[in-house]
Order: C-alpha cells, then sequence, then structure tokens
C-alpha cells in the first residue's frame, strides 16, 4: 500500500504554529520570552485533541520550531551544539509526547513540523549552527549538525509521527536533492513508514520539490487551489493554506463551512488531502470561529 493513503483516506488536518510570543495569546509576551517553558507547560493536550475531535480532524500538525531557538520538546544535541541548558532554548516538557498521547484517544495522527533554516533569527544560537541573519546560503556544516538534532527527535517518537512538513528548504537558501537527503534519511531511519515533504516556499501549483518526497509540500496563501491529478512524479497531492484573515497563525475566517466542504471534496476527489492553519494561543486554545467552520468537513 502506497504510505501517502493513511493521511489521504483521513482526508482533511489541522496545522497550528506554536511559537514563542503568539499574538494575543493569555500569557503576556514578555513573560513567554522570559521563560519558554511557561508556554509549553500550559498547553492543554487533553483539551486540544477534544477540541480536534469534535470537528473532525483526522490528523494535527504543530510546529517543533520556527526562526528562533524555542523548541517545543527536549533535544540534547541541540543544547549540545548551542551551549543551552535544558528549559532554555528547548522546553523541558515533551510536548510532543504529551500531544501524542491526548491525541491517540480520539485517533487522530500526530504530525511534525520543521524547518531547513534553524535558529537562524538567534544572535547566539544561529551562529553556532552555522546560519544566521541575514541567511544567506547553508553549508554542509550546517545541514549536518541541523540534521541531528532533526535526527534525535525522529530516533525518539519513531512511528508516533506520521508525517514530517520541513519547511525553509529553498533553492535561493541552497538547498537540493543531495543535501536534504540528510533531513530525510534522518526520518526514514527511525520509521520509513513516516511520510516527508519539503518546502521550496508557495507556488502557483503542486510540485515534487525533493526527488524523493511523499507528498507535496502544497503551500499556498489560500484555500482555493485544485491539485490536477493525485500525484506529481510519485509525490502525492496535497495543499497546506491558512483560514486565518491575516494569512498563517491568525484568528478570522477566510471562506464559510460549505465552501471548505465543497473544496475539501473537491482535493479529495482529485487524489489529494488538505491541511488547514487556524490559530492557536499559549495553552493550546483554538479559535471558536474557525473551529465551527472546519467542522464536519
Amino acid at each position: 500500500m502506497d504510505i501517502t493513503e493513511r493521511l489521504f483516506n483521513r482526508r482533511w488536518g489541522v496545522f497550528t504554529h506554536f511559537l514563542y510570543g503568539e499574538p494575543g495569546s493569555q500569557i503576556p509576551t514578555e513573560q513567554v520570552r522570559r521563560d519558554w517553558n511557561l508556554a509549553v507547560n500550559n498547553f492543554d493536550t487533553e483539551k486540544l485533541a477534544r477540541q480536534l475531535n469534535d470537528v473532525g480532524a483526522g490528523y494535527y500538525f504543530i510546529t517543533i520550531m520556527q526562526g528562533q531557538k524555542y523548541m517545543i520538546a527536549p533535544n540534547e544535541t541541540f543544547n549540545r551544539i548551542c551551549g543551552t541548558q535544558p528549559g532554555e532554548a528547548c522546553a523541558t516538557r515533551d510536548l510532543v509526547l504529551d500531544l501524542y498521547q491526548s491525541l491517540s484517544k480520539y485517533d487522530i495522527d500526530l504530525c511534525l513540523y520543521y524547518t531547513g533554516d534553524g535558529p537562524w533569527k538567534d544572535k547566539v544560537c544561529g551562529p553556532k549552527f552555522g546560519l544566521s541573519d541575514p541567511r544567506g546560503s547553508v553549508t554542509a556544516a550546517f545541514v549536518e549538525k541541523w540534521s541531528s538534532v532533526l535526527a534525535e527527535y525522529a530516533q525518539r517518537y519513531g512511528d508516533k509521527i506520521k508525517a514530517w512538513w520541513i519547511d525553509g528548504c529553498y533553492d535561493w537558501l541552497g538547498y537540493n536533492n543531495d543535501n536534504i537527503k540528510l533531513y530525510y534519511d534522518a526520518i526514514k531511519k527511525a520509521n520509513p513508514e513516516a511520510i516527508v515533504t519539503f518546502n521550496n516556499g508557495v507556488q502557483e501549483s503542486c510540485y515534487k520539490w525533493f526527488c524523493d518526497e511523499d507528498y507535496t509540500a502544497g503551500e499556498f496563501n489560500d484555500l482555493n487551489v485544485i491539485p490536477t491529478q493525485a500525484f506529481y512524479g510519485g509525490s502525492r497531492a496535497h495543499i497546506l493554506a491558512p483560514l486565518g484573515a491575516k494569512l498563517w497563525r491568525s484568528r478570522g475566517v477566510t471562506h464559510d463551512n460549505a465552501y471548505l466542504k465543497e473544496y475539501v471534496k473537491n482535493v479529495n476527489c482529485a487524489g489529494g488531502f488538505v491541511t488547514i492553519d487556524i490559530y492557536i494561543d499559549h495553552s493550546g486554545n483554538l479559535d471558536e470561529e474557525q473551529l465551527n467552520t472546519i467542522r464536519g468537513l
């Protein structure tokens, strides 16, 4: 059986950007910056799982990190490379494992977001890995270090993670089939059945970027693109787009429930599956208006 069929058969899922300093958080931004663990520890995984089950989502993506040093789970490799202490950058709570336990009660698959540019915005950790602002181009040394952080996560979680979405693997950043393969191998060595994709930015249509990726990254700014085929060079068609009024991790809705039902059906009929980005606060609460809009798709 094609390993992408599991998520395809679930038809659609939810994506959230859980990042430090989230606008609109119940925890003041400066307080979160002082103690990243406060945000991670405050995340109610049981409530999130109930919310996702209530609307009928088949799977759930969450960001491990993005641009900064703040990670949602411990990572000894990261701490060794950067010289950081547990809890300083990588949370002491393993939010990924807790999410898995909560979501498993409802048969909702857990999927993870990672990046190809590491903590490049951080003035200390970025240079330690070898990529900082302005990013320029990745080096072999950077990719080796950053993929070793990914490898620790992939080995720890194994088959608990059904899909990986690796952002920031842009051609203009120096990525190609050869260096992307280090990330691919790190994941597949831990779980050959995990499906993996690598993002080269917003495109006009679905397309295959990395030679061995299992599904298309499919990043778009709106939920309006219909794949023209089920597979693109062997890569399953997939759409990732925001529902929020201000694009990613924002409140509000750009489409109503009737539109989304028809849209998801059309993408499914074309052979693809749909991931919808919605708002989340630092307690793991999802936006009620958005939940009502995606209910029963």
